[in-house]
């Protein structure tokens, strides 16, 4: 027997139980699905079958979109040396051939076709019923440093789950007797990460829950868990996957996306989303609770104690924090997949104006994406500069030319597009001309509504919009970046679904049985500003200073994290820049109130009506405005650089 079986107590071994119906009103509807839920070998035995001619159909597709639309093909073949066109061309020679296979071998080979590009937007979903069920375990691993060293601790269990030592705190040494470390490495590289940090970190959040819309069940029916109790034995726990409904039934994807317009402004990792419902079902039945509330009364609602109110309580989290540095606001953005990007905007900025206005953290950390639109327009709410939104192109084949040709001028409005691709056949060009998806103006409608100093707070798993989002924040200059990790997840792209091409083509993209699905990064997203043609996919959003996670971040609600944060906003200036408009007998009379500003300029419609230098305080200005102007611009200037900005309505 070696040193490590004789440390572990044969009695603590077993499977371990939990009672899921412990929950009583008011969260009662995750009572009723977690006492829905089943075991995994049961689970296995409800799948269907597709017959041959499905599996043909379905092969066939997938290599339409691999090779008519797929925009990273060229970067993917020369960064990973794949050729998943080439696959799928010998996995349909194969089924020609008549050759046997299993239901589970089809879907496992065409999940390491699509898994092999490292796009989390690209994807294979699964059949019914794997794609509305999550495999789980009822606690979450993360990981932290300590003297640089990787640690895993079990930072939460769900909610009537207890056993006297595999508690919050204790860490996970071994998975099923392999070191943790290397269970999590062989386990983020099915997840397809674009990148080293981002292949890791979705190794560790897909640790313990497992959704099924584009990853098979777990091969094994329970985990052996190896870990060190509070004296520092090494005990082990031996816990059943189970499996539960992970559809749209928690607020689902939070967004109406039925309209095509919305439906191809998307970026968002789908993997990424139902971990997030699933994590809310065990580990924060108050967040359904408040989402629910707040949809059926349209008021907003508090998930934690410490939380502002909010109509939006599955999506922002805003809240004061105090630090060693002062007093902050601190905002946490869990999901971009909104249904409406104005709404959200108008939400952020409601929250952010009941917070300290000396300085504010915004942590995207996990946000996995969604409605482009609400990414990009959030910006300008936090900086007084244009907005300038991000381009994206398509890859130039015929397929897409006549994609754009067939909705140029429709509700996809594709035209931008169309011209360059059209040309492609003389010019030899890979990509067509890119062109924002979110419209400009719409980018710098609202304008600045915060003028304190702010951070933004990223790691590898902030994918898709959110890498857009990231971009954008560093493009502009808005405030310091702070990272987890080495970079953001380097989602670059726009993401379409299947049912959407369908929609556009029928007679192309034909339907797929059983709920089968798959999705394609479409349009390829650039970097504007300093790093203008950046692409965005595997390369992400560096950040300019790097925290390490640390015991008290996953026990303490990021202690160290917000305390790293606050130190970088203390060091920053703090901007105010507020004004009022009355009327006098020869005009408008504007009081300012500035701070940290020497000069302000009054705008109408961008027009400069005058200028005037200002010291911190209140100072009234006099100005005559044109005839039907509604509100006026100011602008306020610290050395000659443009450092804060308002609105003033008439």
């Amino acid at each position: 027997m070696s040193t490590v079986e004789r440390a572990i107590p044969r009695h603590k071994k077993g499977r371990v139980r939990w009672n899921a119906g412990v929950y009583g009103d008011p969260h009662q509807a995750v009572a009723d699905t977690l006492s829905g839920a089943i075991d995994l070998k049961t689970f296995k035995e409800m799948a269907g079958e597709l017959t041959p001619v499905q599996r043909a159909l379905i092969v066939e597709q997938a290599l339409l979109l691999m090779e008519s639309n797929y925009v990273h093909l060229p970067l993917k073949r020369a960064m990973h040396a794949v050729d998943p066109v080439q696959r799928l061309r010998l996995l349909r020679f194969r089924l020609a051939q008549g050759e046997e296979m299993q239901e589970l071998a089809f879907h496992k080979e065409m999940l390491r076709i699509f898994a092999a590009v490292r796009d989390l937007h690209t994807n294979y979903l699964l059949p019914r019923p794997f794609s509305d069920h999550a495999a789980f375990l009822p606690f979450l691993v993360e990981e932290y440093r300590e003297k640089g060293k990787r640690k895993f601790l079990v930072s939460q269990v769900a909610t009537g789950f207890d056993h006297a030592t595999f508690r919050p705190g204790v860490e996970v040494v071994y998975w099923n007797g392999m070191p943790i470390e290397r269970a999590v490495e062989l386990n983020g590289e099915w997840q397809g990460g674009s990148n080293a940090a981002a292949s890791f970190a979705r190794g560790l959040e897909s640790l313990t829950i497992r959704p099924m819309v584009r990853s098979l069940p777990p091969e094994e029916e329970w985990v052996d868990v190896g870990y060190r109790a509070g004296n520092g034995g090494l005990l082990e726990l031996r816990l059943d996957w189970r499996v539960l409904r992970a559809d749209e039934a928690f607020g689902g994807f939070g967004g109406n996306h039925g309209a095509r317009a919305a439906a191809g402004a998307l970026g968002y990792d789908i993997q990424a989303h139902r971990i997030g419902q699933v994590k809310k079902t065990l580990f924060a039945p108050r967040a359904i609770e408040a989402q629910h509330a707040a949809a059926a009364t349209g008021a907003p609602q508090s998930a934690t104690d410490d939380a502002l109110p909010t109509t939006l309580p599955g999506v922002l989290k805003a809240r004061t924090v105090i630090t060693s540095s002062g007093t902050f606001g601190y905002i946490r953005i869990y999901t971009f997949s909104v249904d409406d990007a104005d709404a959200f905007v108008a939400e952020f900025v409601r929250l952010a104006a009941q917070l300290p206005q000396n300085g504010l953290i915004v942590d995207v950390r996990g946000n996995g994406g969604g409605l482009i639109w609400a990414g990009e327009r959030l910006l300008q709410t936090l900086t007084p500069g244009e907005i300038e939104p991000e381009r994206v192109e398509f890859i130039n084949t015929p397929v897409n030319a006549a994609l754009c040709d067939q909705h140029a001028d429709d509700d996809m409005a594709l035209r931008p597009w169309l011209e360059s691709m059209s040309k492609a056949v003389a010019t030899g060009a890979t990509y067509s001309s890119g062109f924002p998806i979110t419209d400009r103006a719409s980018c710098n409608a609202v304008g600045q509504r915060y003028c304190g100093p702010v951070v933004l707070v990223v790691d590898p798993l902030c994918y898709s919009t959110t890498d857009i989002f990231s971009a954008g924040f560093q493009d502009h200059a808005i405030g310091p970046v702070l990272g987890t990790g080495a970079a953001t997840g380097a989602g670059g792209a726009n993401v379409w679904e299947y049912g959407l091409l369908s929609d556009l083509d029928p007679r192309r993209y034909r339907p797929l049985p059983k709920g089968t699905g798959m999705r394609i990064a479409i349009r390829r997203t650039l970097r504007v500003g300093p790093r203008a043609g950046t692409p965005v996919e595997d390369l992400g959003v560096q950040p300019d200073e790097m925290h390490e996670m640390t015991r008290d971040d996953l026990l303490k609600g990021n202690a160290d994290l917000i305390e790293h944060a606050a130190g970088l906003l203390k060091a920053q200036t703090v901007r105010e820049l507020s004004g009022t408009a009355g009327t006098t007998a020869s005009g408008t009379r504007l009081t300012v109130r500035s701070r940290n500003l020497d000069r302000v300029d009054v705008y109408a419609a961008g027009r400069p009506l005058l200028s005037r230098d200002v010291q911190d305080g209140e100072s009234r200005v006099d100005v005559k405005v044109p005839g039907g102007t509604a509100e006026l611009t100011l602008r306020g200037f610290d050395g000659g650089q443009l450092v804060a900005s308002c609105r003033v309505p008439l």
